[in-house]
């Protein structure tokens, strides 16, 4: 039967899409949705720079590690089954870490929380497929899901700081009780089940997988942390050994999680790469940005999220935008422009100080968030478009993990880079005469600074807090400089390896006049 005659969906399917779409944006806003409240949570919990990095990160490199392995335990015991599994899980897990006090038992909340994340995102995605079976419905209803998806990573900050202003940090995981409850209850009823009982999972890959990410990240973190060099070599020595391990265990599985082989496809490597390395420049930015409104430029969060509003709203229309660019440009060459707008934007980063007008930072944020746009909106459509039909759904849970991965990424290596160049500096600012323990802490952190500061009276706690907001400009201007290199090199891999993609529109035209008797 061919795709016009299909049945079309109604108002079930459409209720059932909301279902998907709903919890797709709430996962993928848990990406960012700390950002804000890191110094708020930093405050209570008190961890250790390192840690709150772990704290922002882990739950993006969990979810990246097991979406592909939770999609195909999806189609083994059924797609709505695990989603459903998965939002309890996610509830419950919520709950558990508003309630914790503990840094190390947070790290371990918010990996559970990314394990949730990647049972749901595969299931979501899978079962538009079993709702609409007519191609164009299917094709809105899959716009609808990415830009939910868009929507979540952009407006996460700003959701964090409405509630922090009228809760606290305990709030950005409550949140998620509510629509995950949503879920549980209407996803039985208003969308089917599905599932392929011959699906073989590979955990062991997928272990492989997330613990060579981990060891390759805590060697990075060692190095910014300024621990003994022997062991920080030797996690990462292990974490690519194992990486290799991965890839040679791939190669040799007759159904491998992940076909590695699709990275032959010049498209779908070029258009993946730089996917993820635009959004690890992103990333690490991002998430040192919004410390910067709160610590620096001494923001509530409430009035810090409204400062990243304007960005978000130009990157979401750009989204829009892009694939009607591709149809009549070439799509590297639209992803190229974008990402040398971003490189624009971090140079402006490299110009900010401890008093730069708030004007001047909000106008170099709305250069650089929507520089990302056209990567994020037309890599999921290269990469399975340049596929064959049976391998489409690896194709696509590729262009996800890149997303997730990239973001957690940027947060741990270019975070960490801030971190590092936070802590070259503070030593020389801060002034004579400072307790041990107050020392100790502004040298750790520019939280640890601030609760230092406070502790202190008159003068002293004033140049402190000077001393910790250039200090941490400082490591953003740094971190800046990072992420422009690798925007940079993101836009000439679109240019040269994407080079050969033709503009949507042509190939569309190209493929009717062939089909054409």
């Amino acid at each position: 039967m061919s795709d016009t005659a299909a049945p079309r969906a109604g108002a079930k399917q459409w209720w059932g899409l909301a279902v998907l779409v709903i919890p797709s944006t709430l996962l993928f806003m848990m990406l960012t949705i700390l950002f804000l409240a890191a110094p708020n949570l930093a405050a209570d919990l008190n961890p250790s720079s390192t840690q709150l990095l772990w704290i922002l990160d882990i739950y993006g490199f969990v979810m990246a590690g097991f979406l592909v392995a939770m999609g195909v335990l999806g189609d083994r015991i059924g797609k709505r089954l695990l989603m459903v599994i998965g939002a309890i899980l996610f509830a419950a897990v919520s709950i558990a870490a508003a309630l914790t006090t503990i840094p190390e038992l947070m790290i371990v909340w918010r990996a559970v929380l990314g394990l949730a994340a990647a049972m749901m995102v595969p299931a979501t995605i899978g079962l538009i497929f079993v709702l609409f079976a007519d191609a164009k419905q299917r094709g809105v209803a899959i716009g609808v899901w990415a830009g939910g998806i868009s929507a979540g990573v952009a407006l996460g900050p700003l959701l964090s700081g409405l509630l922090l202003e009228a809760f606290g940090w305990q709030a950005t995981f409550l949140v998620a009780v509510p629509i995950m409850a949503l879920v549980a209850i209407a996803a039985p009823i208003l969308v089917p089940e599905h599932r392929d009982p011959s699906a073989r999972i590979d955990l062991f890959s997928a272990l492989l997988l997330i613990a060579g990410l981990l060891a390759i990240i805590y060697g990075i973190k060692r190095f910014a942390a300024q621990e003994p060099a022997g062991p920080s070599i030797g996690l990462l020595v292990a974490g690519a050994l194992i990486g290799l391990w991965f890839v040679i265990r791939q190669l040799r599985a007759k159904q491998p999680l992940l076909d590695v082989r699709l990275f032959a496809n010049r498209t779908v490597s070029g258009a993946l790469a730089v996917f993820l390395l635009s959004a690890a420049a992103l990333g690490g930015v991002y998430s040192l940005f919004t410390q910067y409104l709160q610590q620096v430029q001494e923001l509530s969060p409430l009035q810090a999220g409204l400062s990243i509003l304007p960005a978000a709203a130009v990157l979401i229309v750009v989204s829009t935008l892009s694939p009607v660019l591709a149809r009549r440009f070439r799509p590297g060459n639209v992803i190229a422009v974008g990402l040398l707008t971003q490189v624009v934007g971090y140079i402006l980063f490299t110009q900010l100080d401890a008093g730069t007008g708030l004007a001047l930072v909000i106008a170099s944020f709305v250069i650089t968030y929507p520089g990302v746009a056209p990567s994020m909106a037309l890599t999921t459509d290269l990469v399975v478009g340049s596929v064959p039909p049976e391998k489409t759904g690896g194709a696509s849970g590729l262009a996800t993990t890149a997303n997730d991965l990239g973001i957690s990424l940027g947060v741990a290596v270019i975070g960490s880079v801030g971190i590092t160049a936070y802590r070259g500096q503070i030593g020389d600012l801060l002034p004579g005469g400072l307790p041990a323990d107050a020392a100790a802490a502004a040298s750790d952190s520019v939280d640890g600074a601030m609760a230092a500061a406070a502790q202190l009276h008159g003068a002293l706690g004033e140049q402190v807090v000077a001393a910790a907001q250039t200090a941490f400009t400082g490591g953003l201007n740094t971190a800046a400089i990072v992420s422009a290199v690798i925007a940079g090199l993101a836009a000439i891999i679109a240019a040269t390896r994407l080079r050969h993609v033709r503009p949507t529109g042509e190939a569309q035209q190209a493929a009717e006049e062939q089909a054409a008797p």
